[in-house]
């Protein structure tokens, strides 16, 4: 089979946030305790209690941005129980979360803490279904305040001279279910009131995030829309958020019954791309309503709740929602990065739920104190950090389809970037059983000095695990050959493969 992607070096595109590559860890399960908190006590190597192998391995994604603390976890947090000496902080039972006991032990300060050692930017989200708007307002003072001020001496008092840098403030989380079973109008409400107090405490302006739609609920996201034009009529009211958000999780079967993470056959293999690939209608489909209201995309959406959502891993707890990664985990990983990609200059932000040992983990940490694994998906991540901040190629492919339940599924897929005069293209091949020859041609550029990998295996359903970690890995990408039009390349069944080259305009 033959694939033909044509990319259109001439007409450059918005860029490419490096907010669309962020993460998310909640407290759930092992996603915090264990995965990225140990203690200070802990005989796993750490800073501060932060694991350092989960630190290391992060940085290598250049992660951008950090959610924290959930999730349905948010509307139950209030941030006061997890500041000061940690022996004092108020232990709680995390009844959302496998009914386990949460000590508080990570909070705002070692958050924080994490995030400097990432490099990474926090995305704080508030909680709107059981908190009040002074608790959130404190908050963002709390971190932010630069001068003298009730909530910044608190900081003082607890270690903190210096503000920190957060910009980025979710109001609430899935504010329809979880985080208050709300109507979108009741919502829309409260969300006009808690962002009006939260103010910066410096000179860094906040990105207000308003709690989106449940899926393809777009008359939710139109409720919230509608509000633009209302606030902008009043002198002296300011819009008290910036974006605004949905969330979409790929499920192979159904939510009661969403198959395992590793036993699937080619049935389950194509339903779960058909789903990832909803993600295109998804975001079009919320997109087309932000329009309506705003026509100049002053407003951003968020995509931050995404990935793939499996039944957990047998014997572990349910509520820890642990589920092993495959290569399967990670088609859906770059065809959703291709989506976000062209829908760039709406979409500001994305993050994948979730980080470590949370369903669609970059990183699995074993609790008898084995060694950390990388995930496929991680891989993903890692080959496409040069996405991040570049600009945009418009980016067109005329490849082959396989029939799925009556419809045509595209199986090739691809995006392009460009920054300093280099060129980073993205293509895979999510065919179960054929590999693709893929015509590279590039319009309006030469390229050269081209180098590729490539990350496959025998099977889609192949994981990577303690003592056997590069199951699934990047590789050189072989036999990448140069054309009149541009580059030739073959991709095996159900691979990924990042090529660079350097690129001259014509």
């Amino acid at each position: 089979m033959t694939a033909v992607v044509t990319i259109d070096a001439d007409r450059p595109g918005p860029t490419i946030s490096r907010h669309l590559y962020g993460h998310f860890a909640e407290h759930l399960g092992r996603g915090i305790y264990d995965g990225m908190w140990v203690g200070e006590d802990s005989p796993v190597p750490d800073v501060r209690g932060i694991r350092l192998d989960v630190v290391e391995a992060l940085r290598e994604l250049n992660i951008p941005n950090l959610r924290w603390p959930g999730g349905c976890f948010a509307d139950r947090y209030h941030w006061r129980d997890g500041i000061g000496p940690r022996q004092d902080r108020p232990a709680l039972i995390n009844t959302l979360w496998g009914g386990t006991l949460e000590d508080n032990a990570f909070g705002t300060h070692e958050f924080m803490d994490l995030c400097e050692l990432l490099g990474a930017d926090a995305y704080v989200c508030g909680n709107i279904g059981s908190g009040t708007v002074q608790e959130m307002s404190d908050w963002v003072e709390y971190l932010t305040g630069a001068g003298r001020s009730p909530m910044a001496d608190l900081r003082r008092s607890h270690g903190r001279d210096e503000p920190w840098t957060v910009r980025f403030w979710g109001l609430g989380n899935e504010t329809w279910g979880c985080g208050g079973n709300m109507r979108a109008e009741a919502y829309a409400d409260l969300a006009r009131q808690f962002g009006t107090f939260c103010r910066s405490g410096n000179e860094t302006p906040l990105y207000r995030v308003a709690a989106g739609a449940d899926g393809a609920d777009t008359a939710w996201t139109e409720t919230l829309m509608r509000v633009v034009p209302e606030i902008g009529a009043h002198p002296f009211a300011a819009v008290p958020w910036e974006g605004v958000s949905v969330h979409y999780y790929t499920i192979g079967g159904t939510w009661t019954d969403k198959g395992s993470a590793t036993a699937f056959g080619p049935e389950e293999y194509w339903r779960t791309i058909v789903a990832a690939q909803g993600v295109d209608d998804l975001l079009r489909a919320h997109a087309a309503v932000m329009d309506v209201y705003d026509p100049d995309k002053k407003y951003g959406m968020v995509l931050d709740e995404w990935g793939t959502w499996w039944d957990v891993e047998p014997g572990t707890n349910p509520g820890f929602l642990y589920q092993q990664n495959t290569l399967r985990d990670a088609m859906v990983a770059a065809l959703h990065f291709d989506v976000f990609h062209r829908f760039a200059d709406r979409l500001t932000m994305a993050n994948i739920a979730q980080t470590v040992n949370v369903l669609q983990a970059m990183l699995l940490t074993d609790p008898d104190g084995g060694p950390m694994v990388r995930t496929p998906t991680f891989h993903v991540f890692e080959m496409n950090k040069g996405h991040h901040d570049a600009t945009s190629l418009p980016t067109h492919v005329a490849g082959p389809s396989r029939a799925v339940a009556g419809r045509d599924v595209p199986t090739v897929s691809a995006s392009a970037s460009t920054r300093d005069g280099s060129m980073l293209v993205s293509v895979t091949n999510v065919d179960l059983d054929a590999p693709v020859e893929i015509e590279l041609q590039v319009r309006g550029g030469v390229v050269s000095d081209a180098t590729g990998r490539v990350l496959s295996a025998g099977s889609a359903a192949a994981y990577n695990r303690p003592g056997a970690a590069d199951v699934v890995s990047p590789v050189g990408l072989d036999h990448l050959e140069r054309t009149p039009a541009g580059l030739r390349l073959t991709l095996p069944p159900h691979s990924f493969a990042t090529v660079s080259a350097t690129i001259q305009h014509a």
